[in-house]
């Protein structure tokens, strides 16, 4: 799993942050958002590319401005590489001993801030 995460952190840290805030993906050769082609509107995952593209550069506001919940999530895999491999080294856990639970919590919390980040995203419009 460590090598795992580690793999989007290199490519978001190949990537140029899209100064628009999203369609950074695009430099993969990925299509634009159909959401914000048909709609004009972004999706819940706008601009998580371009804010792992911002976070492995340390551009922290960049980050959360193009997508806080992107921000969430890369900042937890940037904290999970080094322990994922430490722990696989060692042979056991470092420290926390993940349970299923926590890895629902964390995963809901942040799908929650995405669809309430958006939500405002769609207020503020």
């Amino acid at each position: 799993m460590g090598l795992g995460l580690l793999i989007p952190l290199a490519v978001a840290g190949v990537l140029k942050p899209d100064a628009t805030g999203h369609g950074t993906h695009q430099q993969l050769g990925l299509p634009p958002c159909t959401i914000y082609h048909l709609f004009g509107t972004p999706c819940p995952t706008c601009g998580m590319t371009t804010s792992w593209a911002h976070l492995v550069r340390g551009q922290v506001v960049g980050a959360v401005r193009a997508n806080l919940a992107g921000t969430l999530l890369g900042a937890l895999a940037i904290l999970a590489v080094p322990w994922l491999l430490v722990s696989t080294a060692r042979g056991r856990w470092l420290g926390w001993i993940p349970t299923w639970d926590a890895g629902a919590w964390i995963v809901g919390t942040i799908f929650s801030l995405a669809l309430v980040e958006w939500g405002v995203r769609m207020l503020v419009r």
